[in-house]
């Protein structure tokens, strides 16, 4: 059998040749499989209610709005504290946040109100985790590997979004809600114990930056900026529109098209598998088009 070479620093797969990011990266790819799925989960839980509409919306409305208000706070706060422990405490708080919801679905005591608090909850350690990790990752690896690790996040995150959904209405069809929510709970054991076994170098810790004001400075910044400000409105103009559809599609699932967890599953899958061959396809398109040409192109309605 042939020898596989190994890779080299140019491989978009050098990152996981290092040893602590393989494994914090793994850990992070499987919390977001399970945050998937408990997006699913959530959505369906009232699906055949006769306000199931304005229900799905608001769970929709619970998950991305912590994202929007916490934004700027969730920088500070990474850049602030020790990102380790802040990742710890996080993974601690979603354990307690999703075991809490498996127990009153367990239970049937989850109301809509309910619901909607836990998944804002959910939402708001996911929003406060994201820089964290972002800003853990430029000191595991060499410079040269960290646009291969940006790619690399990209890749799990839409082989989630389009596995975790899937597998979620399989889960629904055989067992119910309930286990989508512990799947979910769990799912955030694994980049806890990666945290745990992972020692940083110690290093100098900057002297913080009061909280109100580097949020206005970080604000000042982006009133400031140009590209920033393209940036945040084109991502906007994509974000917004596509809430909607997510929001809306299991009800289509349930009341226009007739299909059961499952299928809706398949359905949210799809969005994923786009989403993936997008990734995929991205080295060799930016070959033939500017970065610019492209975001104008990727943005023509379709």
């Amino acid at each position: 059998m042939a020898e596989v070479a190994a890779p080299t620093a140019t491989s978009p797969y050098a990152p996981l040749r290092h040893r602590t990011f393989r494994w914090l990266w793994l850990g992070v790819m499987i919390s977001v499989f399970g945050t998937f799925m408990q997006v699913v989960g959530a959505q369906w839980l009232f699906v055949d209610r006769p306000d199931a509409g304005r229900i799905v919306a608001l769970v929709q409305a619970a998950t991305t709005l912590p994202s929007l208000v916490l934004a700027l706070p969730a920088g500070v706060l990474a850049d602030s504290f020790d990102r380790r422990a802040l990742l710890l405490g996080l993974q601690a708080y979603l354990l307690v946040v999703g075991l809490s919801l498996t127990g009153l679905a367990f239970a049937g005591e989850v109301t809509v109100a309910v619901l909607l608090v836990f998944t804002a909850l959910l939402g708001a350690s996911t929003a406060l985790e994201l820089p964290a990790w972002q800003s853990i990752v430029p000191t595991l690896l060499p410079r040269d590997q960290i646009g291969a690790a940006t790619r690399l996040d990209m890749l799990g995150v839409n082989v989630a979004r389009a596995a975790g959904p899937a597998l979620a209405g399989l889960v629904i069809a055989r067992a119910g809600v309930p286990w989508v929510f512990a799947l979910n709970a769990v799912s955030v054991v694994g980049f806890g114990v990666a945290l745990l076994l992972w020692r940083p170098p110690r290093r100098d810790v900057p002297r913080r930056e009061r909280f109100l004001p580097a949020i206005r400075a970080g604000g000042n910044y982006v009133r400031r900026d140009p590209p920033t400000r393209r940036i945040l409105l084109r991502t906007a103009a994509f974000v917004l529109p596509g809430t909607a559809v997510w929001a809306l599609l299991p009800i289509l699932a349930n009341e226009q098209y007739g299909v059961g967890p499952g299928a809706y599953g398949v359905m949210f899958a799809v969005l994923g598998i786009g989403a993936l061959l997008g990734v995929l396809l991205l080295g060799r398109v930016r070959t033939a088009l500017p970065a610019e040409r492209l975001l104008h192109v990727a943005a023509l309605p379709v």
